[in-house]
């Protein structure tokens, strides 16, 4: 109540409100009193997500049943939604009235009718109900959704969804690739972003990726990942078609026959990267090393205004080696006022390399590297070089024995020891762990603040830790 005391005018409590960053804080405030809940409620509701981590077995069908239910039950709640990120959800219930349940699911859909963003990736769980209902909103413009149709959902229904700008699918069956061509005919216009995740599937080929071309001339944003039988030329005949030019590009795992060299000429013939901000690419282990490095320098000349760099072994660890210790240095060169990311996965890093990224990068704020594990205490030499740096995530080269024990390898202490060298970082990781950076005034015997210290506590984000996003084959 010592709120009111202050007389804070009203309109500033939804910008207070809005810094909130945990749920559980804001459905804290929307209990405080009627007000609170009046401006904290929309806050609450606008992002809903449901991880896979989050609760486990029945207690999280439980919870997703009482969501459905509470969104089918309140209309006027059910509007404040924005973005619905389903990554998990129960294929079966164990009560009796499952028809009952699919029923509140697909009301609480229809109450929606704000949504703008929709994920549901969980193979198995994705219905033609759903989809019918997720129709209902007139304002939707991002799908992400299971491609896995058969059994259980009608393809056909994709081509309903007629105004979006962004469609993602992940591990696509054939026939959702077949209706993909005359779905991007009807929303080709709205289309700004299309992302395709396989698992080395051959059903998207260069064939199939020529007559989708012409339909993905105001794309921006092309991702692949595992379309192992794309190459440079299924990626040429997307560029001579596109009008708007790439703002963001993703080739992950395609086909080992995809030729760099030619692709760098044909990109630079075209001046297909004169918007590029972010590129992620990926290394077969069949590649020559060497040539396939510097053909990647010279598809990045300085003239592209990139700003995020990504890349990742497909196959094996690859050391640190001439040809890619050559590559970090002339992207370095060339865009070293420009680069806000730098992400490194599988591969090496030499603490050279390292500390050159972040002597020279003046505007880095996200570093992703690869270090041998005895290295990190010279990697703390580096870090105050980087005036911006938000976010740092450490790997160490470890067997795959040691992997799938998940356990962090880098102590906490140690880890705020690295932290405390860097003031600017608000995030860090190392292999399976992520920390958020929290930090804490002093305060002297007169309450007087005498200084700010740092402590490291569970990444609580609504986002997967990107950590966690790049490496996707």
């Amino acid at each position: 109540m010592a709120v009111f005391s202050l007389d804070i005018p009203l309109e500033l409590l939804p910008e207070i409100f809005y810094h909130i960053r945990y749920p559980q804080d804001l459905c804290k405030l929307c209990q405080v009193n009627k007000t609170f809940h009046h401006f904290a409620t929309p806050l609450l509701y606008e992002r809903i997500y449901i991880f896979s981590w989050h609760k486990h077995g029945k207690l999280n069908a439980l919870q997703v049943i009482r969501l459905f239910k509470n969104l089918s039950q309140y209309p006027h709640v059910a509007q404040f939604v924005r973005k619905l990120e389903i990554r998990d959800f129960p294929k079966a219930f164990s009560s009796d009235d499952d028809v009952d349940i699919l029923q509140k699911v697909t009301e609480g859909l229809r109450n929606c009718t704000n949504l703008r963003s929709c994920t549901w990736t969980r193979d198995g769980s994705l219905s033609s109900e759903i989809l019918k209902a997720l129709q209902s909103s007139q304002t939707l413009q991002e799908l992400e959704i299971n491609g896995h149709d058969q059994g259980n959902y009608d393809s056909q229904l994709l081509l309903q969804f007629t105004r979006l700008r962004k469609i993602s699918l992940v591990m696509p069956s054939l026939t959702v690739i077949s209706v993909l061509q005359p779905w991007l005919q009807i929303t080709g216009k709205t289309l700004r972003s299309l992302t395709i995740i396989c698992k080395s599937s051959p059903i998207l080929n260069n064939a199939k990726l020529e007559l989708l071309a012409p339909y993905l001339s105001e794309v921006e944003h092309l991702h692949l990942a595992g379309c192992s039988k794309i190459t440079h030329e299924g990626i040429r005949a997307v560029l001579c078609a596109n009008d708007r030019g790439l703002l963001s590009l993703g080739l992950e795992g395609l086909s080992p026959q995809f030729d760099m060299l030619q692709f760098r000429l044909d990109c630079t013939r075209m001046n297909a990267f004169h918007r590029l901000r972010s590129i992620t690419l990926t290394v077969n282990h069949q590649t020559s090393l060497d040539i396939w490095a510097n053909e990647v320098a010279a598809l990045l000349p300085k003239t592209v205004p990139l700003e995020t760099f990504q890349i990742y072994s497909s196959g094996a660890f690859i050391e640190s080696q001439p040809g890619t210790e050559r590559l970090w240095a002339d992207l370095v060169t060339a865009h070293k006022h420009r680069l806000v990311r730098f992400s490194v996965h599988r591969i090496l890093l030499s603490l050279s390399a390292i500390e050159d990224i972040c002597r020279r990068c003046t505007k880095l704020e996200q570093l992703f590297i690869v270090i041998e594990q005895s290295s990190v205490n010279n990697l703390s030499r580096c870090l105050p070089l980087v005036s911006n740096l938000r976010t740092l995530h450490v790997n160490f080269p470890l067997e795959a024995s040691q992997l799938e024990n998940a356990t962090p390898v880098l102590p906490e202490s140690d880890a705020l020891t690295i932290v405390e060298r860097c003031v600017s970082i608000q995030q860090f990781g190392c292999n399976t762990r992520v920390w958020q950076v929290e930090r804490d005034v002093l305060f002297d015997e007169t309450s007087s603040p005498i200084g700010i210290k740092r402590r490291l506590t569970r990444y609580q984000g609504l986002d997967i830790p990107e950590a966690f996003m790049v490496v996707r084959t």
